[in-house]
Formats: structure tokens, sequence, C-alpha cells
């Protein structure tokens, strides 16, 4: 017995060690480096970039939608599964929705994140798709080239961090602003 308890306690030892001062300080340092999301920088206009926004008009790209109305004090998803009746009865509203602003598009042709919010419900971003779905219309109220906003999407698309870690997104906060810039 004693043969076991002396090496438990020597390996406790050396995990407290590493877990609580080593490990700790490596991933602190992973996290200084790699691009931050989390700090709440305000643009020249005072919105948060990166909180999710509530646009709604027709001139603008419309965000991914919120299951807590945009509210940064309560975030959080709407804890629903994919074959609740609510939640497949909201998600049917809000392609219904999208199909009455955007009627040149096709139910199939929807992004899934334009129609169902994120974990957090304040992701400020869409995806590549979500953003070029929308062209016709914003095209057509603003009376811009489509051309001219398929240049500001591909300007504003973000690209995975080191090519690998998630995927290509658009903040709709920083491409409306530069949108309501365009004369």
């Amino acid at each position: 017995m004693k043969s076991n308890i002396i090496p438990a306690i020597r390996l406790t030892l050396v995990f407290l060690v590493f877990f609580s001062g080593i490990y700790t300080i490596a991933v602190y340092g992973v996290s200084r480096l790699a691009p931050s999301s989390m700090s709440f920088s305000k643009t020249n206009n005072g919105y948060y970039e990166n909180l999710g926004q509530n646009f709604t008009s027709d001139k603008y790209f419309h965000s991914r939608p919120s299951a807590v109305g945009y509210n940064a004090a309560g975030s959080g998803g709407s804890n629903k599964g994919s074959s609740n009746p609510d939640y497949l009865a909201e998600v049917q509203l809000r392609i219904d929705s999208f199909l009455v602003h955007n009627p040149d598009i096709k139910k199939e042709d929807i992004p899934s994140d334009l129609v169902t919010a994120s974990g957090s419900g304040l992701d400020p971003n869409i995806s590549v798709q979500g953003a070029k779905v929308q062209v016709k219309r914003i095209s057509k109220v603003r009376n811009l080239s489509e051309n001219t906003i398929h240049q500001l999407i591909a300007h504003h698309t973000e690209t995975p961090f080191l090519g690998l870690f998630g995927t290509e997104k658009i903040n709709v906060l920083k491409l409306n602003l530069d949108l309501d810039n365009l004369k």
C-alpha cells in the first residue's frame, strides 16, 4: 500500500503545479497572441462592432437572428432542439419574412445563419453566402450596381485564422456602415 501512496502523492503534486501554473500561463500566452474577438470596441458611430445589431430596413444587410433580442445583458440561445415545434415555427416565420423582403430568392437558397440564432444570440457576423443572397434587394433599394455591393462584400470578408480555424465571415455592422458611406 505504501508503494502506491507515495507515487500517487507525487503525481498529484506534479499535476497541481502543472495545471495550476504552467498550463494556465501557456493558455494565457496563446490567448494573448490570437486575434481577439472579445474586445468590445466601438465604431466611430458609437456602435459596438463585436455585438450583433438588429438591422431590419431593406437598405441594409440583415443580421443573424437573436434569441435574446440583441440584449448583451442576457446573452444566450433558445435552448430548443431542432425538432421542437415552437422552434420550427419560429424558423419558418424567419424564412417567410426573409422571402417577403427578398422575393428573388428561393427558400432552399437561404443560408441557415439568416434564419437560425447563434448560441450567444449576439453573433455580429453572417456568412459570405448570407450577404450575397441580400445583394439584389439592397441594389434595388439603394440604386447601386450589384457589382459595387459584391466588391464591398469581398472587402469585408474575414478569412479563417491561419486559414484553418473557423469559416469566412462578414461583420454586418461594419458592412452596413461602409454601405452608408458609398455615394
